[in-house]
């Protein structure tokens, strides 16, 4: 199994099981050959219309935000050496993160519809952010690539901590200990963090694309190993399709490979409708509406993506400074290490724990185990 160029196999030479290269010839496909065995690949590009901001946009990101913390390097965040040190940075944010604050995408429920029908073998996906938990996939479904706030354990000796627990800790924002007599550990979600290996679950399940009558690919940017290759895997004449922004990862390259370019939610819309479940998709989307009278006004007066991240991360810097109260005196030394005035001089030699270490892990590859850390097209 490797890159799709290495093949030795002319695709161009393969029979086409679709009959043109379109998501109507899919959906007829679909139908015809009741697929049952759907396999998906998802990345950050399905949750950014839940208001949930990535890491590394220069204006509207979480790094630019959390400039103002005590860190030598906003990545430090997700270190586990200085996790380690210094778990109050991450927990801060956790808050903020903490599942139950954004609601599932149409996409999300799409995943769920997928399972509803019994087509659903399973879903891949890089995000954290347990988004297709809370529209209702069974976590057996899913595989969580990069791990998730699902779960969470002890870092020292590996006893799993209970889940009301830790939503009492991250709601009060307060670092969460193991329970476990003569212990006392660190306690973290089971999020890969820079330094730790992928889940085991990853790894036993990556050839199961094999076994796929369908691969759908939807918001990623397919540049991340291991997870990079995972479309790679499916059979020879197994049709794919991408729900993107761009065309990534060689997609389009088979002769059954379907783009779907442009707006993740509208592409996911038009599938549905392609397939006549779009009454059912959007009513299943909207039992995951608290709200159902923010859906009113939602549709009165909509913002757009950049107004709802603006307004997202506002509401996050302005949490993440009152939870660690960080003095005036360090934010002055921020503004003279960028080069901005200053209305006083003083020593700014303060660094964090480990700072070296995270400083060469963002620019070492160390996104193969946290993709959506990295700001990159969808």
């Amino acid at each position: 199994m490797g890159n799709e160029e290495s093949t030795l196999v002319d695709e161009s030479t393969l029979p086409s099981v679709l009959e043109a290269r379109n998501i109507n010839a899919v959906a007829k496909y679909i139908k015809d050959y009741n697929v049952r065995n759907v396999v998906l690949m998802v990345g950050a590009g399905i949750s950014t219309s839940a208001g949930i901001p990535d890491f590394r946009s220069p204006d509207t990101g979480l790094y630019a935000n959390l400039a103002f913390l005590d860190l030598e390097e906003p990545e430090d965040v997700f270190d586990i050496g200085f996790f380690k040190e210094n778990p109050k940075p991450f927990y801060a944010l956790a808050r903020e993160l903490y599942p139950g604050r954004y609601r599932p995408t149409i996409a999300h429920s799409f995943v769920k519809l997928l399972d509803n029908k019994g087509m659903l073998l399973k879903h891949f996906t890089q995000n954290i952010d347990c988004l297709e938990r809370q529209a209702g996939v069974p976590g057996d479904k899913i595989i969580e690539a990069h791990g998730s706030f699902a779960t969470q354990r002890c870092i020292e000796c590996k006893v799993p901590f209970p889940d009301d627990n830790m939503h009492t800790h991250v709601e009060k924002g307060e670092v969460p200990r193991c329970l476990e007599k003569d212990c006392d550990g660190l306690v973290k979600p089971d999020i890969v963090f820079f330094g730790e290996a992928l889940p085991a679950s990853f790894h036993q399940n990556r050839e199961l694309p094999a076994e796929a009558d369908l691969c759908i690919v939807m918001g990623t940017s397919l540049t991340v190993q291991p997870f990079a290759s995972l479309p790679s895997m499916c059979m020879n004449g197994t049709p794919r399709v991408l729900i993107n922004m761009d065309r990534v990862g060689g997609m389009g390259s088979r002769q059954d490979d379907v783009l779907v370019l442009g707006d993740i939610d509208a592409g996911v819309r038009k599938f549905a409708r392609a397939l006549g479940w779009e009454e059912e998709l959007e009513a299943l989307w909207e039992e995951t509406n608290p709200n159902p009278k923010d859906r009113e006004a939602e549709l009165a007066s909509p913002q757009t993506r950049d107004e709802r991240l603006q307004d997202e991360v506002d509401r996050l810097a302005a949490e993440v400074d009152r939870t660690l109260g960080v003095s005036d005196a360090y934010q002055q030394r921020v503004r003279e290490k960028l080069g901005e005035p200053s209305a006083s001089s003083g020593d700014s030699s303060t660094s964090s724990a480990n700072s070296a270490n995270s400083a060469n892990s963002a620019d070492d590859g160390l996104s193969h185990v946290f993709p959506h850390l990295a700001h990159k097209p969808y």
